[in-house]
């Protein structure tokens, strides 16, 4: 079993959309998948609990508790772990990282956000976990050219020591519109960009963990 942990130090910034989907296109492709939600906001939970189909086991705990959790669904045959992290207290992200195969680190095209995630990185090193940022709700390019804002998150974001995911996540209305039904931005409108921005960030996290996750069940 792999276990991603999806985290922020900064409210906002699309952590749990990004969680949710995450754990949605994985359970899409048939992987068996549990979302830890140990932030006290419950926003994973509202998500799922508004779905109508299968989809992932979904369970409302804490940080404190996670270590059980993690060893429980490895006995269980569970593929994929996704833990849906509260921005503080440091100490409860902590924990999850100390279980995470993969740390997500989220953030948008700002100064604050890209400031926060730099200190995060060095959060990641010190744990001795690996890590990946993940840059969310960024502006459309224009005609294949890349808004100011997006290319100066990227160049700093470059100084935090770790890499950035080779595909981001744009300000789109059909995230939200999706997880607000409890679905993926694929299960929502399966020919949008936002549906293939998010396969692409799974293939990336796939790539970075060294899985194929039906040929890891077989």
């Amino acid at each position: 079993m792999k276990t991603v942990v999806v985290t922020s130090r900064k409210g906002g910034v699309g952590k749990t959309t990004v969680a949710v989907n995450l754990a949605l296109t994985a359970f899409d492709g048939g992987a068996r998948v549990m979302l830890a939600d140990i932030d006290p906001q419950r926003s994973a939970t509202d998500s799922l609990k508004a779905r109508t189909r299968p989809g992932p086991a979904l369970i409302e705990t804490t940080a404190g508790k996670l270590f059980q959790l993690h060893m429980a669904a490895g006995r269980e045959g569970f593929d994929l772990l996704v833990i849906d992290t509260p921005s503080t207290p440091e100490a409860e992200v902590a924990l999850a990282m100390n279980l995470a195969d993969l740390c997500l680190l989220i953030s948008r095209p700002n100064f604050l956000d890209v400031a926060s995630v730099v200190r995060s990185s060095e959060a990641v090193r010190r744990l001795g976990r690996t890590g990946l940022v993940v840059l969310n709700q960024a502006p459309p390019s224009r005609k294949g050219i890349e808004p100011p804002s997006v290319l100066r998150a990227i160049e700093a974001l470059r100084f935090g020591g770790l890499p950035l995911a080779t595909v981001g996540l744009r300000s789109r209305a059909v995230y939200q519109s999706a997880i607000a039904h409890g679905v993926s931005a694929a299960e929502w409108d399966p020919n949008s960009t936002a549906a293939r921005e998010m396969a692409g960030l799974w293939r990336d996290i796939q790539r970075r963990l060294g899985i194929g996750l039906a040929a890891e069940r077989a």
